[in-house]
């Protein structure tokens, strides 16, 4: 049974197929019955947006025959034995690559009953022991998620999903890098502003133990005894490639490129130094979850925005602090988007998790695109909001320093 699929690298007849420029494909099973079948839920990504389509078993088998190998040159396919490879060059010659999967508890698939009662196919299973999720209080030791942190448990397999999304991008990267040398690097992963760490853990457990990629993982915090402690949980739990440290992000760095920097909450500025960070080290993959954006709601005014003289088109956004604090908000962010795709990434905006359960819901995916082109357009668009703002916006103020 295929528990998921994903589709990249299309070729040019994908306009044709879809209607519109798809540029990868996600497929997760939602649940198995019991007479053998299955459903799923295919994400279809384009640049800027995301459709989804719910298939068949059936379905899926005939969507993965039409289009794996032609439309998409790159299909990688979990079983729950096996991962399934399937390459096809620019001339259209395929190559298939089966690689069986150690068994490790966590390739069971969700069930469904006579009723539609689902269980939602999380990276993280609820029934199989997490052992830093035990010791967080969000599992028993027999691996139930206890219903009182059930969004937390949701939250952390959202943001997997998120990780498991750019992982291909990054392995290809780190492997252009490491080309000619003797032994590859492990894929290493800044965590800015990693406080209690839950989605830390999770990176270090989805990544060693479902994955088996080799990895370092780096989690920085400005309190030294959330440090010590995020330390002494990593070492009782036995995860030798996961290490905690008292830093500034602003002053942070080792000289080392990261292949993923996330930055999950990081307050105000803070955000911005690790942006800055991630583009300056080459991070191949950027996810970024902002927080507590102050800086341009400081500064703006409806009375003195842009040029005082002159009515601001603004002001009706303004004159409201509620109002005013979220278009602050959704400025910063959008300056933040445009400034990493003129630095030759390719952005997404995205749901983190329902608003319902959290109003930090906002999450920025980067990742950087081969040969890192910048996009001057984006900068151009960023500079024009700036100056009609009448602000200056720290993550913009380190690009234009950089070039």
């Amino acid at each position: 049974m295929i528990l998921s699929a994903t589709l990249s690298k299309p070729t040019a007849a994908v306009r044709e197929a879809f209607g519109r420029d798809i540029v990868r494909v996600k497929v997760k099973i939602r649940a198995a019955s019991t007479d053998g079948g299955a459903a799923y839920t295919a994400e279809l990504f384009t640049k800027t947006q995301v459709f989804h389509q719910k298939m068949t078993a059936a379905e899926l088998d005939s969507f993965l025959s039409a289009h794996a190998g032609t439309t998409f040159r790159s299909c990688v396919e979990r079983t729950e034995r096996e991962e399934i490879t399937i390459l096809a060059n620019k001339k259209g010659r395929t190559t298939r690559l089966a690689k069986p999967l150690p068994h490790d508890g966590q390739q069971a698939v969700p069930t469904e009953n006579a009723g539609e009662n689902r269980t939602k196919a999380y990276l993280l299973r609820e029934g199989v022991p997490v052992p830093f999720l035990v010791r967080l209080g969000v599992m028993t030791a027999q691996g139930k998620v206890i219903a009182a942190k059930y969004d937390k448990f949701r939250q952390v397999n959202r943001f997997l999903e998120y990780v498991d999304d750019v992982l291909d991008d990054v392995i290809a990267a780190r492997a252009q890098a490491d080309s000619g040398t003797e032994r590859p690097n492990p894929l290493r992963i800044v965590d800015f502003g990693s406080g209690k760490s839950y989605l830390t853990f999770a990176v270090q457990y989805f990544l060693t133990e479902i994955r088996h990629i080799d990895c370092e993982i780096t989690g920085l915090d400005l309190k030294g005894d959330v440090v010590a402690w995020c330390n002494a949980l990593a070492e009782s739990c036995g995860c030798k490639n996961l290490r905690f440290a008292v830093g500034d992000i602003a002053h942070y760095g080792d000289g080392r490129e990261a292949d993923i920097v996330m930055t999950l909450h990081a307050c105000d500025t803070a955000t911005d130094y690790a942006l800055d960070y991630a583009v300056r080290h080459h991070a191949a993959a950027i996810l970024s979850v902002p927080c507590c954006q102050h800086e341009l709601n400081a500064q703006l005014d409806y009375r003195t925005v842009a040029r005082p003289e002159v009515a601001s088109p603004f002001a009706p956004l303004l004159k409201h602090g509620l109002l005013k604090e979220r278009f602050a908000a959704l400025a910063t962010d959008a300056l933040r988007a445009a400034y990493l795709e003129d630095a030759g990434y390719k952005v997404t905006v995205l749901e983190f998790i329902d608003e319902s359960h959290t109003p930090k819901n906002l999450l920025i995916r980067a990742v950087r695109k081969a040969g890192g082109t910048a996009r001057s357009l984006a900068r151009a668009e960023a500079d024009r909001l700036l100056d009609a703002l009448g602000v200056t916006q720290t993550f913009a103020q380190a690009r234009k320093n950089e070039s």
